[in-house]
């Protein structure tokens, strides 16, 4: 598969026609596509590209079988996300994006040789948490009740018949990916990881502080009001701490 197939950019205007000085790549939760992240570059530091990850079965890329295995998402995101290693690269993926992004990271160093300059997790307990589930298993019915039940603005498309036939095979998919899931047991990364969480959203709030064992170097927590969507009405303020983050870990500055 093409790497234009798997990534969409979203440019900003650079002060000055600037050079990129990184690039934040952003993965979708279950169901979610590149459109998500449409609007980040209002918020981030223009010197920040913003690019998303299009997984199977969405967007432009709805006739591409969809993948329902851990293991070949994060090999195949990583062999496309590997050129990006020209500049420093950071990985952003909320709830089930979180945990393709901290598979791709490692595939990326151990396959590829490629260092992430940082990794951030959102919306999702650690690996060693995430629960084996049945969602996938059960009827249309149980997964549109689940997946409205976690409040993505997007996902209310599944409401209208029109569109349900057609989002619900990359839904599905998404489910079985994150609910069969199971870390393998290796070396923690050797980069900077910032978990992000929203304090109404239980299941990754209880055990959010445990993704310190993912990484030997510093870890950050850092709540925001609101549930597992949390991000949808704090872009602002989440924005403008990545985009701290990313250049002063990218200045060396911390």
């Amino acid at each position: 598969m093409t790497e234009q197939r798997w990534l969409q950019t979203f440019a900003a205007a650079r002060p000055n026609g600037g050079p990129t000085q990184a690039r934040l790549v952003c993965l979708p939760h279950a169901g979610g596509s590149p459109s998500f992240f449409r609007d980040w570059p209002q918020h981030l530091d223009p010197r920040i590209e913003t690019v998303a990850v299009c997984y199977p079965g969405r967007q432009e890329r709805f006739g591409d079988p969809v993948i329902t295995d851990m293991h070949d998402m994060s090999q195949r995101l990583a062999a496309v996300l590997a050129p990006l290693g020209d500049r420093p690269l950071w990985l952003f993926g909320h709830s089930m994006g979180a945990a393709i992004g901290y598979e791709a990271a490692r595939v990326l160093w151990n396959t590829y040789g490629v260092h992430p300059a940082g990794l951030f997790v959102s919306g999702i307990a650690p690996p060693h948490r995430i629960e084996k589930g049945d969602v996938h298993l059960q009827g249309d019915d149980a997964i549109v009740a689940d997946v409205l039940d976690m409040g993505a603005a997007e996902s209310a498309l599944l409401a209208e018949p029109e569109f349900r036939e057609l989002l619900l095979p990359a839904f599905r998919a998404d489910y079985q990916l994150i609910e069969s899931y199971r870390p393998t047991d290796t070396p923690p990364l050797d980069i900077p990881l910032t978990a992000y969480y929203g304090t109404a959203d239980e299941d990754a709030a209880t055990w959010i502080d445990e993704w310190a064992r993912y990484s030997v170097r510093s870890t950050v927590t850092m709540p925001f009001p609101g549930g597992h969507f949390y991000l949808q009405d704090a872009a602002p303020q989440l924005l403008a701490d990545l985009s701290h983050r990313i250049l002063a870990g990218t200045q060396g500055e911390g």
